[in-house]
């Protein structure tokens, strides 16, 4: 009798211990939710449950909480006390070592588990080769037979984010040559790249600066070097959407193959948008444009999107197109050169 009582028993023990060792939240309207405390960011609190997942609700709607492991607790002074956290009406006690520290529940600026302290740490004061990330893109085409064509396009992408700034670093080509009644002729030939920083002056507010250079055989522009300065906003900043807005000036000097030069200051206005789909797929879009200061009426555009899928951690399939419009291109030369790509993806992390 005691054996069988003893095994009827268990489950609801070993249960009840469970829920006893979670972390646990209880809210203003009589919930309770357990698992493991993750963060507090803002306004809102994360904390993942073993059949819920992660779940996000509003600090305000927080009545108590308390946490079975030890967590990175910032005061309302600034400090970061660690320890494990309970309340008592409606303040927050964290048991830190030999004392305790009590600061109002609803005036605790921040949470965070073992694994989110590490990652705020680590962008504290990060070193330059540190947090690099980016992605390698490349696509061959041949054709063989009465007509003979190669194509290849290349892309490179890297950057780096910090709490406190952001580089970017861009490169890409398209090369192609066709071959026909054995006469050969290169009928695609275009270079871009560069760089942009932007430093944060506040959460939403940042100040950028670029630089830029192309050339595009078919244009028969040598190289267009590009540098400028502005400031921009932080219009959207969630898990699946980022939208950066930014204006600025810049100085443009154009050397083409003809021997013609041209020196110019541009006003521009531009945004950049990040946006996950799904698990596997996001989107990317940016565009600038820019007005000439210097030849009122002139401009150019810049229009780039672009998609990736990840088939694996490492490897992904893109497809990207990237446009070029200028108002005042050289005698005989089209306005407008569109490249698009489509191939492999390789991702890499630092």
């Amino acid at each position: 009798m005691t054996n069988r009582l003893f095994r009827y028993l268990t489950p609801f023990l070993m249960l009840s211990w469970a829920a006893l060792a979670a972390d646990q939240v209880v809210l203003t309207n009589g919930d309770t939710v357990t698992g493991a405390i993750v963060k507090k960011d803002g306004g809102k609190l994360t904390i993942k449950s073993e059949f819920l997942g992660q779940v996000t609700m509003p600090w305000s709607a927080v009545k108590s909480i308390r946490s079975d492991a030890e967590l990175s607790v910032v005061l309302p002074s600034g400090e970061t006390v660690k320890g494990k956290i309970a309340t008592a009406g409606d303040q927050l006690q964290i048991a830190a070592g030999a004392g305790t520290k009590t600061a109002p529940l609803a005036a605790v600026t921040a949470l965070r588990d073992a694994g989110e302290q590490h990652n705020f740490e680590r962008l504290l004061n990060p070193g330059i080769l540190e947090l690099w990330s980016g992605n390698f893109d490349i696509g061959l085409s041949l054709a063989r037979g009465n007509a003979r064509s190669d194509m290849l396009t290349t892309a490179f992408t890297t950057g780096r984010s910090t709490r406190a700034d952001k580089i970017t670093l861009y490169f890409n080509q398209i090369y192609s040559t066709a071959r026909a009644n054995n006469l050969t002729s290169t009928i695609a030939s275009a270079v871009r790249g560069g760089w942009k920083y932007n430093r944060n002056v506040s959460p939403r507010l940042f100040l950028t600066g670029f630089n830029d250079y192309e050339h595009d055989r078919f244009q028969d522009l040598n190289l267009r070097f590009v540098a400028g300065a502005g400031a921009g906003v932080k219009a959207v900043k969630s898990k699946r959407t980022q939208l950066d807005f930014d204006a600025g000036l810049d100085y443009q000097r154009e050397n083409f193959m003809k021997g013609l030069n041209r020196d110019s200051a541009e006003a521009n206005f531009g945004d950049n948008l990040s946006f996950r789909v799904s698990k596997g797929t996001s989107v990317t879009q940016s565009m600038r444009l820019f007005t000439n200061l210097s030849d009122i009426g002139s401009y150019r555009l810049n229009f780039d999107v672009g998609s990736s899928t990840v088939l694996k951690k490492w490897l992904g399939w893109h497809v990207t197109a990237s446009d070029r419009f200028i108002s005042n291109p050289v005698q005989g030369r089209q306005r407008n050169d569109l490249l698009i790509s489509t191939g492999f993806r390789v991702s890499f992390a630092k």
